[in-house]
């Protein structure tokens, strides 16, 4: 039988590396790609055999991904059955307060980076199908706008919104295309301030609201649900949960609660 293969952005760390080990421990010939090369070392280092692969790629060169996929497809015996677009940065704050680059920044990686990924595999993806995927990693951020994250929340809404429409766009060409939305989860990215003019880390502000940390092995089996179910959207972790639950039937208390909620993150 012909071994599957998947294409994981921002593999160097975090969501991307948990979902590298899931899948490759399933038998699967795993290719990661960041900018961390040394992060994508360690990525490949915890993965036993030689069905790996890692290739430098920054999401936002239209270019660079051709090139890449075209690699990891021949290192893969010619074949992409999966692309997780994984590789995203945090962006948080007033929007008064934010630095044009700092916006610029996240709109490029965390949507253009998706939609250069899904384009540049679609020719992969068709001819791996059916069976085939594109997985997003959008976030709870992108069920409901909170303060202070209008441009993450932008890139996430974002993220749901191109795969709702690529799903209707590309059912004739049965690849399978869904979201991933988590809640707050264990990964660096926690460790961040949000923007550059804030000096406390995200993390301390999710314990202080009482919302919970979810392990980042959890994500890696939704990604592997996505691949395998008929789902347009999987919400990972409480928070991710309740909040797609109050946006489709409490719409207005969601909203009242948001607009009281604590000083935004970030901040």
């Amino acid at each position: 039988m012909t071994q599957r293969s998947i294409f994981i952005t921002g593999g160097g760390s975090g969501i991307g590396r948990a979902t590298a080990r899931h899948f490759a421990a399933r038998g699967w010939f795993v290719g990661v790609g960041d900018i961390n090369e040394a992060g994508m070392a360690e990525t490949l280092a915890l993965i036993s055999g030689e069905a790996k692969w890692a290739g430098r790629l920054d999401v936002r060169d239209r270019a660079a991904w051709d090139k890449v996929l075209a690699e990891f497809a021949a290192a893969a015996g010619g074949r992409i059955d999966v692309l997780l677009n994984n590789a995203g940065v945090g962006t948080g704050g007033s929007l008064a307060e934010l630095d044009p680059d700092e916006i610029d920044r996240c709109l490029d990686i965390n949507l253009k980076g998706v939609l250069y990924g899904a384009q540049a595999a679609y020719p992969y993806l068709k001819a791996s199908a059916p069976g085939s995927a594109l997985i997003n990693l959008a976030s709870a951020a992108g069920i409901a706008g909170s303060a202070g994250m209008s441009v993450y929340c932008a890139t996430k809404f974002g993220v749901r919104a191109v795969s709702e429409s690529l799903d209707a766009e590309w059912a004739e060409d049965k690849i399978k295309v869904a979201s991933v939305c988590p809640g707050f989860i264990d990964t660096p990215l926690l460790n961040g301030t949000g923007n550059r003019k804030s000096n406390e880390p995200i993390r301390e502000r999710v314990k202080a609201a009482g919302l919970e940390i979810t392990p980042v092995e959890r994500v890696a089996e939704a990604v592997w649900e996505a691949v395998h179910g008929d789902k347009l959207d999987y919400f990972v972790g409480a928070t991710a949960r309740r909040m797609a639950f109050a946006k489709r039937w409490m719409p207005a208390r969601l909203r009242k609660q948001l607009r009281s909620s604590v000083r935004p993150l970030g901040q």
